[in-house]
């Protein structure tokens, strides 16, 4: 006779709050069950958590989740009408507006939402299931802000294939100078430098890592990010300087978790961080990671974030 297997924490809060959380995600009305609906929040659950999460903090979390655009979200992803039309009907001209204020001309910012359209709706399958990026909607914010930004993230990855596509001499009539390339990264002294870093990236919400990635990597200026998430730019500015610092702090609890004494910790991030073995756009990009239910935005104080080619 097989053994049950037990069920996990957040399967058993998500049952203890599913009357409540059922009754606030007006799910039905776009097509999705209460079972599909339990399943979902599971799955969210299960990627932000860990083994040692408090349960008060689990049971916070889903109190404080978007149901309700969750399981808009979700049900568009799955391919459910009602539930698209609904989307529509709320975000069409929110998003027209919003590629309008990064695109700055009209056919522009209309082939720019239009693109995010379609891969909102999910126009392409994968091992005969649509691929929708609204799947990866979590619901841990509101879903008109991660549609700003997941359309400029769409709008800098437009910009990043163009500047490849720059000939060398349209480049030197420009009068761009050509950099030699930089030396492979040498090993770090500790790799578990390298191992804090990763996990304190990976834990950033979709925004955090756009606007890093985009300051950082892509050199765009504090306008130009502002403009493309709709804020003023001072928002960007401090948002930046809070990232840095507590970054910094996630960074060094990380590494004091690996066995490192505080002093040790603080030494360790005197490295360049150019010699660190880790793919920062790669982890910038990412939509989540497993981790904790906290929302602490994680970043580095006094260290430039820059890519490893």
């Amino acid at each position: 006779m097989s053994a049950t297997k037990p069920i996990s924490a957040v399967q058993f809060i998500v049952n203890e709050l599913a009357a409540e959380l059922h009754a606030k995600s007006s799910c039905e009305k776009f097509g999705l069950t209460r079972d599909a609906l339990i399943v979902i929040l599971c799955e969210v659950g299960e990627k932000y958590s860990t083994a040692t999460t408090p349960e008060t903090e689990v049971r916070t979390f889903f109190l404080n989740l978007r149901v309700e655009e969750l399981a808009l979200a979700r049900a568009c992803a799955a391919g459910e009408n009602s539930a698209w039309q609904v989307f529509l009907t709320r975000f069409r001209e929110k998003l027209y507006q919003a590629a309008l204020r990064i695109a700055r001309e009209d056919s522009a910012a209309r082939e720019l939402a239009d693109t995010l359209y379609a891969d909102l709706y999910g126009t392409t399958t994968r091992e005969g299931k649509r691929v929708s990026k609204l799947a990866s909607y979590t619901g841990r914010g509101s879903l008109e802000g991660w549609l700003r930004t997941v359309l400029a993230q769409e709008y800098v990855n437009r910009y990043r294939r163009t500047k490849k596509m720059v000939s060398l001499d349209e480049e030197s009539e420009e009068g761009v100078q050509f950099q030699a390339p930089d030396p492979e990264p040498v090993a770090s002294a500790d790799s578990r430098l390298e191992a804090a870093t990763d996990e304190a990236l990976a834990l950033l919400p979709s925004e955090d890592r756009f606007v890093l990635s985009a300051y950082y990597l892509d050199e765009r200026t504090l306008a130009e990010i502002a403009r493309m998430l709709g804020v003023h730019e001072s928002t960007i500015c401090r948002k930046l300087d809070k990232l840095a610092k507590t970054l910094r702090k996630q960074i060094l609890a990380g590494l004091t978790r690996r066995g490192m004494s505080r002093r040790q910790a603080e030494e360790s991030m005197d490295i360049d961080v150019r010699d660190l073995q880790v793919n920062l756009r790669k982890s910038l990009a990412q939509e989540s990671a497993p981790g904790a239910f906290s929302e602490k935005r994680v970043a580095t104080e006094g260290s430039s974030v820059e890519s490893n080619p």
